[in-house]
């Protein structure tokens, strides 16, 4: 109760600062990575309050999809898709990795479902084969369409290689532009910004739920989308509304879903803070321990300088070799073990993927396609080319 008091009458900031010097292993490795990237913005004005590498190159991963369904929904508003039209899966569409819907060739599915099937569970096929309809036929093409229109809303900082996010060294954006383009999103189509909230959603006998954890989790949030590369980390561009007030916050290169997520709560917090409206009780809901290693997260974000307009640099730092094989390692040292066991145990959510299922895809040398939201796809033999690393999930 103390410490509690003391956080209050010391304000998040300086809290914050104390936990992240107290706790030096928690969430550190979101903040000091070299795929790091924040920003908030008043969606009102389009004004950044704050950020940190906010205009510095990153890989968007399933954060594509949001400029996907901006060009669908421009399809839809002029009439050149219905939402009760039928779209065929092509041969090339179906090939996509997961996270995928998994129609086979020759099957079809409505519009309306293929937008539930971006915003729910990002499936890479279906986003493919949106793109290979606008495109005329050409997922490349539609690539460049992408580009186009991004660099119309004043994206300067982003290139589109596909439609689902899946890893291209070539495929960057910014967390300014993504947070530009969510705007962008609930202005240009109110009409249709509503699927971006949907939880879960039902097709014939299957439930899709929606990767994005902070739809129910903190106060106020109404979409909109998260993705995961290995090059990119855990993003996430996350919308709030509260006490008539909205934010957007854009996260890039969280260490898992749950640290991303925390994270962004405490920019939002902090974000809510700064105009003038009452905070959450994301954090109160948590458990103690939880609710320090958020703190610490916070405490890190509030370090960040404001946003200043850096530009791009030749190429993305972040883009390291991808891989997704987990590999079996060997059993540590007794004096390893005895560090490792010395360390504060990291704080976790409990929804968070069972340990033992990791522990035997390790045992297995299974490859672990891992969706965004934390949850577990599938977990399938190990078949690769070792002089050729295979891509990851998203």
């Amino acid at each position: 109760m103390q410490l509690t008091r003391a956080m209050r009458q010391l304000g998040l900031l300086a809290a914050s600062a104390l936990l992240a010097a107290a706790l030096p292993g928690a969430a550190r490795a979101q903040i000091g990575s070299e795929r790091y990237a924040s920003v908030v913005m008043d969606p009102r004005t389009g004004t950044v309050l704050f950020g940190s590498n906010a205009d510095a190159p990153r890989h968007p991963a399933s954060l594509t999809k949001m400029m996907t369904l901006y060009l669908v929904f421009d399809a839809l508003r002029r009439g050149q898709l219905d939402l009760d039209q039928r779209l065929m899966m092509t041969d090339t569409a179906a090939m996509r990795p997961p996270s995928k819907l998994g129609l086979p060739p020759g099957r079809t599915i409505s519009v309306e479902n293929a937008i539930y099937a971006l915003v729910t569970k990002s499936a890479n096929d279906v986003a493919s084969l949106l793109g290979e309809t606008l495109g005329g036929g050409s997922e490349s093409r539609f690539a460049q369409m992408m580009t186009l229109r991004a660099r119309s809303l004043g994206m300067s900082g982003s290139t589109f290689r596909n439609a689902s996010g899946l890893p291209d060294p070539d495929q960057i954006t910014t967390a300014h532009d993504m947070a530009t383009l969510g705007r962008r999103l609930q202005q240009d189509f109110p009409e249709y910004y509503h699927y971006f909230g949907t939880r879960q959603h039902s097709m014939g006998s299957i439930t899709l739920r929606n990767h994005n954890r902070m739809l129910g989790e903190y106060e106020g949030v109404d979409g909109i989308k998260t993705g995961y590369i290995t090059a990119s980390g855990f993003n996430i561009v996350s919308s709030a509304r509260r006490q008539n007030a909205r934010l957007i916050v854009a996260v890039f290169g969280g260490s898992s879903w749950v640290e991303r997520d925390r994270h962004a709560a405490a920019l939002l917090d902090r974000g809510f803070a700064q105009i003038g409206v009452g905070g959450s009780d994301y954090f109160a809901r948590a458990t103690p321990s939880t609710g320090l290693a958020m703190a610490a997260v916070g405490g890190a974000a509030l370090a960040a300088r404001p946003v200043r307009g850096t530009g791009l640099v030749a190429r993305a730092a972040a883009a390291t070799p991808a891989r997704r094989t987990v590999t079996a390692r060997p059993a540590p040292a007794p004096q390893a073990a005895r560090k490792a066991a010395a360390r504060p145990a990291r704080p976790v959510l409990a929804s968070a993927r069972p340990a033992a299922k990791v522990a035997q895809a390790r045992r297995n040398r299974t490859v672990v396609e891992q969706g965004d939201g934390g949850g577990r796809v599938r977990a399938a033999p190990a078949r690769r080319n070792p002089a050729r690393p295979a891509r990851p999930s998203r």
